[in-house]
């Protein structure tokens, strides 16, 4: 049973646990929030673009995805917003996804050509920003490398690629270097795989706007579980105290002047059997 907990959004994207909350984009609102146990929003940060993928140093200082001007921003003890690393010589188009491992590297995908109005196809770099912010190539020819998990024993990034429908996945060494890319799972045909995240028991929920769903799916590409949502599903994240809730970002349209006109995106959320896992 899928259950509204926040509404009246313009675009919901990369939700990530943290402690007591559920940390979240309104890309299209350009603004950070978190959702708490209590039922309370807080207003993390607000910006003067778009923000997407979320995550956190060792040291607990919150990452940002600014995805317009391709930056990643961190911020700092005292609030403050300061670049961490310019994407620009990497992204093609703008930045997008994120997952961070634990020892800070940041991985960072994105769209690689325009949307709308549609620019020629052309495949996208992921790239990786070391904890000093250093930017390099992690992994070249991705079609729309999207939503990222990163498994808990840290030796396998799998990333989302949209336009293949399919989850690709690679070694990842203690360097942070990338290696032995293959495709961990390919999905149905209307699946085109946005925001994911990973349980304990290995499976990947794989957010599906265009089939409006949600999907849980084995290493190999075995669906175990599928949930419809009215809307699109953007993403989705484990989260709760007990690491069972499913969150699930929802929009009518992935049109940004839409979006923030209508403001009906929505925050979800379900009960699951298997909890969570990995970096958030």
């Amino acid at each position: 049973m899928l259950t509204t907990l926040v509404s009246a959004l313009a675009f919901g994207e990369a939700p990530r646990w943290r402690d007591d909350g559920l940390y979240f984009v309104d890309m299209h609102a350009d603004k950070i929030l978190a959702y708490r146990s209590t039922g309370a929003i807080d207003i993390i940060a607000t910006f003067s673009g778009p923000v997407s993928g979320l995550g956190w140093l060792p040291d607990g200082r919150l990452l940002v995805v600014s995805m317009h001007d391709r930056k990643l921003l961190r911020r700092e003890f005292d609030g403050s917003f300061v670049e961490h690393a310019d994407l620009s010589q990497i992204a093609t188009w703008h930045a997008n996804d994120m997952v961070v491992a634990a020892n800070g590297d940041a991985f960072v995908g994105n769209f690689g050509f325009p949307l709308d109005p549609p620019g020629p196809l052309q495949l996208a770099k992921l790239a990786r920003v070391s904890i000093e912010g250093e930017v390099s190539v992690a992994a070249e020819d991705l079609f729309f490398p999207n939503g990222s998990v990163i498994t808990p024993d840290e030796r396998t990034l799998i990333v989302a690629e949209s336009g293949l429908r399919r989850l690709t996945a690679f070694d990842l060494d203690s360097d942070g270097l990338l290696s032995n890319r293959r495709v961990w799972a390919n999905l149905p045909s209307n699946c085109f795989p946005d925001g994911i995240c990973l349980d304990s028991e290995g499976a990947i929920w794989a957010a599906s706007p265009a089939s409006r769903e949600v999907l849980r799916v084995r290493e190999g590409g075995e669906v175990v579980d599928q949930i419809a949502t009215e809307q699109e599903a953007i993403a989705c994240m484990l989260g709760g105290h007990d690491r069972k809730t499913l969150f699930i970002c929802t929009a009518e349209s992935t049109d940004p002047a839409r979006c923030r006109q209508s403001r009906t995106a929505r925050l979800l959320s379900t009960p699951v059997e298997v909890s969570g896992a990995g970096r958030p």
